[in-house]
């Protein structure tokens, strides 16, 4: 399988804890699902998963080569576990689109967390595109 792009993205755990304070509700439903909204909520420290699940979407954008916005949302990519606990991006809408009309098949990601920084990184596959 080729490698189509990957991506890579840091962010400081201290900005998504003031975007949570400051926009609350408003800020969470627009960058992440339900689900990933569920599933931070649970943690003790509700941020530090937020910013990594933040940092992977901006990975997978810059793997794809898209960025956020015109051609891929928020919400068309959500990190969910696999089958024996590993992080795995699931893509809707657009971003799905966008995979299937280039040939990638798969996106693999990686994410970190410590206190102060969450980071991932992000590899598409099977594209036509090359690197």
């Amino acid at each position: 399988m080729s490698v189509f792009g990957i991506g890579i993205d840091v962010v400081e755990v201290g900005r998504i804890a003031s975007s949570l304070e400051e926009f609350g509700e408003r800020f969470v439903t627009r960058i992440f699902t339900e689900r990933e909204r569920a599933y931070c909520a649970a943690k003790a420290k509700p941020e530090l998963h937020f910013a990594a699940r933040f940092a992977a979407k901006e990975a997978v954008a810059k793997a794809l080569g898209t960025g956020i916005g015109k051609e891929i949302g928020w919400l068309d990519m959500e990190v969910v576990r696999g089958e024996s606990g590993e992080p795995t991006m699931q893509l809707s809408g657009k971003a799905l689109l966008f995979c299937e009309t280039h040939g990638i098949r798969e996106i693999k990601i990686s994410l970190t967390h410590a206190r102060e920084y969450a980071a991932a990184n992000a590899v598409a596959l099977g594209g036509a595109q090359g690197v």
